[in-house]
């Protein structure tokens, strides 16, 4: 994973947030900020022919620099104000949208909801609203990332809006399952898991989210804090990325549902 990133909106509205894509460039710059991050002087910090050093001599591997942001208990979940009422049984989503990769990946998605145990149930469906107690409409858009909502009056937001660039072969379905389960998260009321410091998953200088007029909760049972690939929430995605749940995924999700 590069930390240059594709930026992305932070607050198109009160309730949409835009979740972009990092670049497959050189992971020199994610071992860097992965280091500063940890603590290590900048000044002691070194990049000669693509490799990275500490101390002039130790080499470190993007593998170790990730493994260094991993404290005990560092993963975290946080929702917003306004949840899903227990009146919503059956969350349909339109997926007729979607075809080769994009459907694959909306249903793999779907089954990570499903697989849960929830107290609602996603059904895909191509348009009907049959058997629905809300839908949500699969869009594809413009960019490599996406964009959704929060709930509002109990109902899950309505739609979930995906970028079209990637069906690239940058993206693996994986990447693209992860980013659909990740919009889908918005709309039944997760926040970034590192909305008070962006450039966790990121990278670049440190942006903090805030409230965004939603509310930020510390979901029981999670910690607060954020590590890269920690959550499928955090607010940036690596290219590969493996489209499952984390544990603390798992723990929000039944929490809350």
């Amino acid at each position: 994973m590069s930390m240059k990133v594709v930026l992305f909106a932070v607050g198109c509205s009160a309730l949409s947030f835009a979740c972009s894509a990092q670049s497959s460039g050189d992971e020199t710059q994610e071992i860097v900020d992965n280091l500063v991050q940890a603590g290590f002087p900048a000044n002691d910090i070194q990049v000669v022919n693509g490799k990275v050093y500490t101390g002039r001599d130790a080499e470190v591997s993007l593998e170790a620099s990730r493994e260094m942001l991993e404290p005990t208990g560092s993963e975290e979940q946080y929702r917003t104000n306004n949840l899903v009422a227990t009146n919503i049984t059956n969350i349909c989503v339109n997926g007729a949208a979607f075809t080769g990769k994009f459907s694959t990946a909306l249903n793999n998605a779907i089954t990570n909801y499903n697989n849960q145990g929830l107290r609602w149930h996603m059904t895909r469906t191509s348009g009907s609203t049959t058997g629905c107690s809300a839908t949500i409409t699969a869009h594809l858009t413009t960019g490599s990332g996406g964009v959704s909502g929060f709930p509002s009056g109990g109902r899950p937001f309505n739609a979930i809006n995906i970028g079209s660039d990637l069906n690239s072969a940058t993206f693996p379905t994986s990447t693209v399952t992860h980013v659909i389960t990740h919009e889908l998260g918005h709309t039944v009321g997760f926040r970034h898991s590192d909305f008070f410091n962006r450039s966790i998953s990121c990278g670049g200088a440190a942006q903090n989210e805030g409230d965004g007029g939603v509310g930020a909760i510390l979901i029981a049972g999670t910690p607060s804090g954020a590590q890269v690939g920690g959550s499928i929430m955090n607010s940036c995605f690596r290219t590969q990325e493996t489209g499952k749940f984390t544990a603390s995924d798992v723990t929000a999700l039944q929490a809350l549902y």
